[in-house]
């Protein structure tokens, strides 16, 4: 008989990020001068100053109570708000050039040193994810080593190398074993994020039309290198998730990277001859894939769901992409309603919550505790949404396509 307790939403996708003046403190000294001088002298002289919106990265108040009344009680923080020396929130933007390294570098420390008091502010309830930058790899190594001793159990956000930064090296090539084995021994979660990747298109309409066109193929790059590389079978305690993806895309995809595996054994493809060619791989990706990876599943569709038996019910985590416009907030329960209806108890309970406390560490009991006051029931997320209960005044894609839909 199915339980009637309450779900344990985690959700394995919100972001976060700390003012400019708070970053200020938490930058070495040294640069202090010059991140005054990059932001332009300017200074909020009141918090009263920030709209909720602005005030949901920080606060724990505000996103304590958003998400209570959410039913969320535990989430997975993704960098949101501009650290120092950047243009964009790193979700987004292109790794650094040479010339900016050094600085960003700074402003990356600023925000780990900074999301490390924000979890401790309640520690069961959030799981930072650090940053590390790919122009130097002895650096990174050094910043990963801080993120496992400061206990930010989300992990590491691996950068997704654009294919126009030619002074990186991309993750596919052995450089970067020596990250890879660093974040194996100190067994942090290999995460990356839907938004990077892409080339640079420059300014205006069209480059941003391009950027939202491709992004898509851009955020699965670090998937196929990283696979077909064979970085999985050097290091098989690795766990990778790739959030805010979905996981329809990834049956097929698996499907395609096995025949190039097969035809490499074989020695040919089609009319290509690979005879002679050393080939990396003793499986194929799929066999790393289900080890290894896992798929954050944000505000998804049913669509984005497909192929979730055959992938498997505990590679999935749901998120809720707080507090992001196109996220669910505040209409959580509707989106749960829309996709998960006719989804099996058993599977909901793995997507829901108990995929990502496994992944991230969260205690369970601590998280079915704070459910049981706050948490949806079966029985509501049971009900169908039906379409005019659908939120019109969303940006949620998931509410959009079901609204516009023919």
């Amino acid at each position: 008989m199915a339980s009637a307790d309450p779900y344990v939403l985690i959700t394995a996708d919100t972001h976060a990020g700390g003012s400019h003046a708070q970053y200020r403190e938490y930058l070495d000294p040294k640069w202090r001068d010059a991140f005054d001088e990059w932001r332009g002298g300017y200074r909020n002289p009141s918090e009263k100053h920030y709209a909720r919106k602005k005030l949901r990265n920080w606060d724990l108040t505000i996103r304590a109570e958003d998400q209570d009344s959410q039913g969320v009680v535990g989430e997975v923080v993704f960098p949101n708000t501009v650290p120092p020396f950047f243009n964009k929130s790193v979700v987004t933007a292109q790794p650094p050039k040479p010339e900016d390294f050094e600085r960003t570098l700074a402003g990356v420390r600023a925000h780990n040193r900074w999301l490390v008091d924000f979890c401790n502010e309640d520690p069961a309830r959030r799981a930072g994810v650090g940053l590390i930058l790919p122009n130097d790899l002895d650096e990174a190594i050094k910043d990963i080593e801080f993120i496992a001793r400061s206990g930010l159990r989300g992990g590491v956000l691996l950068p997704l190398i654009p294919p126009d930064c030619t002074w990186l090296k991309p993750l596919f090539d052995p450089a970067w074993d020596r990250v890879f084995a660093a974040i194996a021994d100190a067994g942090l979660v290999m995460n990356q994020h839907s938004g990077q990747g892409s080339p640079d298109y420059g300014s205006g309409a069209v480059a941003e039309a391009l950027w939202i066109s491709e992004v898509t193929f851009y955020c699965q790059t670090g998937f196929r290198h990283l696979l077909m590389s064979g970085v999985f079978e050097k290091y098989p305690s690795l766990k990778y998730i790739l959030t805010e993806s979905g996981c329809g895309w990834v049956p097929d995809m698996l499907q395609s990277l096995d025949r190039i595996h097969m035809g490499f054994k074989h020695g040919a493809i089609g009319e290509l001859s690979y005879e002679g060619m050393e080939w990396v791989l003793k499986e194929p990706p799929s066999a790393y894939a289900a080890r290894n990876c896992y798929y954050g599943a944000s505000f998804p569709s049913e669509k984005d769901l497909a192929g979730i038996d055959q992938i498997g019910t505990d590679r999935v985590l749901w998120g809720n992409d707080y507090p992001h416009y196109e996220g669910t907030f505040p209409y959580n329960l509707e989106s749960l309603r829309l996709t998960f209806a006719d989804m099996p108890e058993e599977m909901r309970r793995a997507v829901f919550g108990r995929n990502a406390a496994k992944l991230y560490n969260f205690d369970w009991d601590e998280m079915t505790r704070r459910a049981a006051k706050v948490g949806p029931t079966p029985e509501e997320v049971d009900t169908p949404l039906p379409r005019d209960e659908i939120p019109t005044d969303s940006m949620c894609y998931l509410f959009q396509n079901a609204l516009y839909k023919q």
